[in-house]
């Protein structure tokens, strides 16, 4: 049996950013892309819902910087975060920043994109499988079903700063929305 033809992966350029998502935890569900940004990536800064075998997959000599916020405890600031990801591009390195799920479903994606491309730092969006989606489908449960579940709403459970999400049309989504997933 022949073997398949190699793929090609994007070049991954110094001083350069990728925003990965690490998906729902099982390294099987990592995309080959996020995947070779990992075995090339000088420097990965990663939150506190990406898994240490999704860690131990980065290439031997990179530095892993935690990032992680866990509600309650001391984090780090979302615009630190953003700053460091900015200074490591302009030391040269190739940057990963590795998110539990997908980095533009409520992960802060969106801001970290922001930032790096206010400062005219380029970077790449690297989807991955959102928690929403993967966890349903490892139980079995489909997210959508034409017979029974024609739409979905994907809804925070926290906005920024504290308390719920706020501007959230409760009545309007349970109206709307066959299935909800909260976040």
């Amino acid at each position: 049996m022949d073997s398949p033809p190699a793929i090609a992966m994007p070049e991954f350029r110094p001083g350069t950013v990728w925003l990965v998502g690490a998906g729902p935890g099982d390294p099987g569900l990592l995309t080959l892309l996020a995947r070779h940004a990992l075995d090339a990536a000088d420097a990965v800064v990663y939150d506190a819902l990406v898994d240490e075998r999704i860690l131990r997959l980065a290439r031997p000599g990179a530095t892993l910087e935690y990032a992680g916020k866990r509600g309650g405890r001391p984090s780090a600031k979302q615009q630190d975060i953003s700053l460091r990801l900015v200074e490591l591009a302009r030391a040269g390195r190739r940057v990963v920043r590795l998110k539990g799920g997908d980095p533009f479903v409520f992960g802060r994606g969106g801001e970290e994109a922001l930032e790096l491309a206010a400062a005219g730092v380029p970077f790449r969006v690297v989807p991955g499988i959102t928690s929403g989606i993967g966890g349903l489908a490892s139980a079995g449960i489909p997210l959508t079903h034409r017979m029974l579940s024609p739409s979905v709403a994907l809804v925070t459970g926290q906005g920024a700063g504290s308390g719920g999400a706020q501007g959230v049309d409760w009545a309007a989504l349970a109206k709307g929305a066959r299935t909800i997933v909260l976040y």
